[in-house]
């Protein structure tokens, strides 16, 4: 499961569909609908709010404002649009994590995608988040690739 921080605006198509089954399946999680995922550590920082599902209504709201703009047709059924409007932080070292992260995943799927955006240097957060200065989040599971010895 990845609920990026950046705005959805980067992903390419197969990243914002699997983006919003998987915050789909977040919102099921908090709802306590679903067994599986329960301690996903992507959760925690929806499920130490006051208000989790409102919260992740808003993070599906922005999901499928974006979706909208590109011409695809979420159902807007899925989001209690009554949600209270809140705003978390992300770090700007997770921003640049998410980025990196992102371009490496498009340089596999989508090389048109890699292109467009190997040149923006720093990615705007998704609507719901604003950014303060930081490393990378503790939740974070991060991938080191060992380079071959020759």
């Amino acid at each position: 499961m990845r609920l990026w921080s950046l705005h959805p605006k980067y992903l390419d198509a197969k990243g914002l569909v699997a983006l919003w089954r998987e915050s789909l399946l977040a919102k099921h999680v908090l709802e306590g609908k679903t067994k599986g995922y329960k301690n996903h550590p992507q959760l925690d920082r929806f499920k130490n709010l006051k208000r989790p599902i409102d919260t992740i209504n808003q993070y599906l709201a922005g999901i499928y404002i974006d979706a909208l703009r590109r011409g695809y047709q979420f159902d807007k059924d899925k989001i209690d649009w009554d949600f209270h409007p809140t705003k978390l932080t992300v770090t700007n070292g997770q921003l640049a994590y998410e980025r990196k992260h992102l371009l490496n995943k498009l340089l596999i799927r989508d090389s048109k995608k890699h292109k467009e955006l190997k040149t923006v240097t720093v990615f705007e957060p998704h609507p719901l988040f604003r950014i303060v200065g930081g490393e990378i989040e503790k939740w974070e599971i991060i991938v080191v690739k060992e380079k071959k010895k020759g």
